[in-house]
């Protein structure tokens, strides 16, 4: 195709996405009370050749022709890069600080649990050829326990602030676990990245470049961008000029977790965790977020969907491997949690409700499948089995939630009612308003 036949087909490409991801997200929200978030994932499957590609092939092939892959690829990590640069912007410092002991304590057994069921189940998966076969055991184990253990820590933080959950012991300890959960497990993947089909001065790069940004951000990046926000004070509200250095900030992150063999994504959700709170980080999201989260992050969605074939379970012998994946997965994410909230003191409802949240995979387990698959680890048969796991167990989040938790909280008082959400639907959470 031509430069001026792909610019065709983007336009049409985008009319579709942005279309069924709104009718979708509506439905999942109207009818089934998820975030739009939710039926955002479920609108790109929808979109693949699972059911678009299925009923309507000819058109889907029009619509979504190969050649047109690349440029939608480039548009997704741009989407899923400024949205996880948004999550860091929304991400709760003194939260983390403040529970780091006992959010560590659940945080280790939702890892444990996960990786234990991931070794033991990485050889079956190897055998009937679900990685590639140059992947050894022991990196298969980890990207397999990776994989389960992730927690959809935007979601997370957005149910907890649609409850008005986010001062409380439930709502801090979750979402300070989460963030451990997360930030371990994308270093257990950067290990698999680095090693798999590299040699060790590959793996060296990544590795300490990685935890060389992290430190800087972490560490000195609040100094660093303190003028920023002061600069936002003085001014009152976000300029052209003072939009375009955050950008290239951003853009220069992405650059250099790529470059370092990472994924952009981290270099956004860092940058965003360092970002001075105030005027510069409200005015930011406003600015960002409805273009980001209306246009651009579903185009990353669609491109899951494009790779994802749910016909493969047609296949009894696949029926079987994605069954016990989802089984393993929610046992050992929601039990482990559940056991750990426990022995840190917990009372059982709450010990549930942290299970519920915790066993959410979302987005996150999107992001690490995508480049499992982008980086040759994985084929679509299995990059299929996550996707389904990542749409069942975050559909059962709130109703879980609400389940063992929050309805009950409710009756006894000690929960308002839910939050509406009504400055930011659809983007990062942001603290909501209870109704009393």
């Amino acid at each position: 195709m031509s430069a001026a036949e792909l610019s065709i087909v983007f336009f049409l490409q985008l009319f579709v996405i942005v279309a069924a991801a709104r009718l979708v997200g509506w439905l999942g929200k109207r009818f089934l009370g998820q975030p739009q978030v939710v039926g955002e994932m479920i609108a790109g499957v929808l979109l693949g050749p699972s059911l678009f590609g299925l009923l309507l092939p000819d058109l889907s092939a029009m619509v979504f022709p190969a050649e047109s892959r690349s440029i939608l690829y480039v548009g997704a990590q741009l989407g899923v890069g400024l949205y996880m640069f948004l999550v860091g912007l929304g991400f709760d410092r003194s939260h983390f600080r403040a529970n780091l002991g006992s959010a560590g304590a659940v945080s280790l057994s939702g890892m444990a649990a996960p990786f234990l069921l991931a070794f033991l189940l990485a050889p079956w998966l190897l055998s009937e050829g679900l990685f590639n076969p140059e992947m050894s055991l022991p990196e298969a184990s980890l990207f397999l326990g990776a994989c389960i253990a992730i927690t959809a820590f935007p979601m997370l933080a957005r149910i907890i602030h649609e409850r008005g959950l986010s001062r409380s012991p439930l709502g801090t300890l979750s979402l300070s676990a989460g963030a451990i959960d997360d930030a371990c497990a994308w270093g257990v993947l950067a290990v698999v990245l680095a090693t798999f089909g590299a040699g060790a001065a590959v793996a060296v790069k990544a590795i300490v470049s990685a935890l060389a940004f992290a430190v800087l951000m972490v560490g000195f990046g609040p100094r660093l961008f303190a003028r920023l926000g002061a600069e936002a004070e003085r001014k009152g509200g976000v300029d052209n000029a003072l939009l375009g250095v955050v950008l290239m900030l951003f853009l220069l992150s992405a650059f250099a977790m790529d470059w370092a063999g990472m994924h952009a994504v981290f270099g956004g959700f860092l940058l965003g965790v360092a970002m001075p709170r105030g005027v510069l980080t409200r005015e930011i999201r406003a600015r960002l977020e409805p273009v980001t989260v209306v246009l651009l992050l579903p185009m990353f969605f669609t491109y899951s969907g494009l790779n994802t074939r749910l016909e493969v379970m047609t296949d009894p012998a696949l029926f079987v491997i994605a069954a016990a994946i989802l089984a393993a997965s929610i046992l050992a994410k929601f039990g482990a949690c559940w056991a750990a909230a426990r022995l840190t003191g917990q009372d059982n409802a709450t010990a549930l409700g942290i299970g519920a949240l915790m066993n959410s995979r979302g987005l996150m387990e999107l992001i690490i499948i995508n480049i499992g698959l982008q980086r040759g680890l994985i084929g679509v048969e299995f990059f299929s089995i996550m996707v389904l796991m990542a749409v069942v167990t975050t559909l059962m989040a709130s109703p879980l939630f609400e389940l063992v938790y929050g309805r009950k909280a409710r009756e006894r008082g000690d929960l308002g009612a839910l939050a509406d959400v009504t400055d930011d639907p659809d983007g990062p959470p942001v603290p909501a308003r209870t109704i009393p």
